[in-house]
């Protein structure tokens, strides 16, 4: 009788969303499409900007630099706008950028033209729809629903980078890694990595449409139901969507230096801020497998090998699969408590990588050797760098299906109503020099220790970037007392 109910219970926490608002489904489709589009995008950055543009790896590990801090920039800046402008405008805004920033970075090739006019353009279109999707959850789920509906919007970004993983390496695949592809009645063709990011912009298509037409404006989901306020006619009537929003988002401009100040006056942001400055150090691991990772894999595996799956979408099938059941099993702990186990599992899964590979040639040449060649479509023997790689991305995504959905949350549940858009967009701030930093130091981690010719001792670049995400758990232990805050919702 007892398991029954336990089961029951169980099963119970994830029917919480039965009877949702259509906009909470909608979102979690969007997502998905929205990180499908930006996953092979960014999968792609380093490559397009060494390949296509010209750059050196020190080089292009600096615009990267540039580009992340610029993103960091543009999304702690438009968080305080949502919370004046409005979710829907500001999607609609988001997923047009970012659309007609791939297509000028996926049919140009010059570096004047391609960087200011795709590149970081791109950055400001993406910084209005992650923050934006966040606080949305938020403003569509209930208290009993939120720890649910967060794990499940975590579980359907996965999906995206699931599908993101196998376009990539298909597409690298079909065409070479250095072909191209013959653009059907325009005459001319664009690069294998120039086609990817083509694919990013059609891939933003869907979610035009479907936030148009199907998304509702002022809808709120409260403890008491459901509240759906009309939206007040525009103020610009006689100008476009476009000019609309960039009318109103100068409007919103004299609101955002107050929400923005008023932060700071809070205790509770400073803590805040603590907490996201030490998580940013396992988030490290991520950013070097976007900037760093794809030309490792390339040296040491050879042009071709399917890396996007052996990261990308191995990562995202054990998170889409485990996220939502972590996040019901621990539903009653705290973010922060779950937050500390999770960083610290995933900090020491990159020390898989600094085993050196003929330690794993015994599972390369048995059974897990060949159930990774049959995945992969290998042909002849396994390199044992496969089963590094493998093993390293398994017990990563186990602990990042315990940290990751609850970065999204922590911020949700302890910021002030009205200010959620501030707060998920401000939980960002520091990554602004962590971006920075790790897009400068994957180039001059890949010169000194995984160089395209030359000696190379690769094993050093995970070394230095696991040492550097012990200092998350580390640190949110030591310092729980003075920077946890407490939960709304939660004991």
């Amino acid at each position: 009788m007892t398991e029954t109910k336990t089961e029951e219970t169980f099963i119970g926490k994830f029917m919480v969303l039965k009877g949702a608002v259509r906009e909470l489904w909608i979102i979690f489709g969007t997502k998905i499409m929205t990180i499908l589009a930006y996953s092979v995008v960014n999968s792609t950055l380093v490559l397009w900007l060494s390949s296509d543009l010209g750059f050196g790896d020190k080089s292009a590990g600096f615009v990267v630099a540039t580009w992340s801090t610029a993103l960091t920039i543009f999304t702690v800046m438009v968080g305080s706008l949502v919370d004046a402008v409005g979710i829907r405008k500001s999607l609609l805004a988001g997923f047009g950028l970012a659309a007609a920033a791939r297509l000028v970075m996926a049919f140009c090739a010059i570096k004047w033209i391609a960087l200011p006019f795709g590149l970081f353009p791109l950055a400001l279109g993406e910084a209005l729809q992650t923050p934006v999707m966040v606080a949305a959850v938020k403003r569509f789920t209930s208290t009993k629903q939120r720890s649910i509906a967060f794990s499940v919007y975590y579980a359907m970004m996965n999906v995206g980078f699931a599908v993101a993983g196998w376009t990539f390496d298909t597409v690298r695949h079909g065409l070479g890694e250095y072909g191209h592809y013959n653009v059907p009645l325009l005459g001319f063709h664009i690069s294998t990595y120039q086609t990817i990011i083509l694919l990013g912009a059609l891939f933003t298509l869907p979610n035009l449409v479907l936030t148009w037409f199907a998304l509702r404006g002022g809808v709120e989901v409260t403890e008491a139901g459901v509240v759906i306020k009309p939206e007040e006619p525009t103020k610009y009537p006689d100008k476009s969507f476009l000019e609309a929003f960039l009318l109103a988002c100068r409007d919103a401009m004299k609101d955002w230096f107050r929400i923005f100040s008023s932060l700071w006056t809070q205790p509770t942001f400073y803590r805040f801020l603590a907490f996201f400055g030490l998580v940013v150090f396992v988030k490290l691991i991520l950013y070097q497998m976007y900037y760093t990772f794809p030309k490792y894999a390339i040296r040491e595996l050879g042009a071709g090998a399917p890396f996007g799956q052996l990261f990308g979408t191995l990562n995202a099938v054990i998170v889409v699969i485990l996220a939502p059941v972590i996040g019901a099993l621990t539903q009653r702990f705290t973010a922060y408590r779950v937050v500390v186990i999770g960083t610290f599992i995933t900090a020491l899964s990159v020390f898989l990588m600094v085993v050196p590979p003929p330690h794993y040639q015994f599972l390369a040449d048995g059974q897990f050797g060949r159930a990774i060649a049959w995945w992969l479509n290998l042909p002849g023997p396994v390199q044992p760098l496969y089963v590094a790689i493998v093993l390293f991305t398994f017990i990563y995504s186990v602990g990042e299906s315990f940290y990751s959905p609850r970065l999204y949350e922590y911020p949700a549940a302890i910021a002030p109503r009205g200010q959620e858009g501030s707060y998920l967009a401000l939980s960002m701030l520091p990554y602004f020099v962590a971006k920075f930093f790790v897009g400068s130091m994957s180039g001059f981690l890949l010169d000194a220790f995984c160089p395209e010719t030359g000696p190379r001792n690769s094993q050093m670049i995970w070394i230095i970037v696991g040492g550097m995400a012990l200092i998350a758990p580390a640190g949110l232990l030591i310092f729980r007392r003075y920077i946890q805050v407490h939960e709304a919702g939660r004991e």
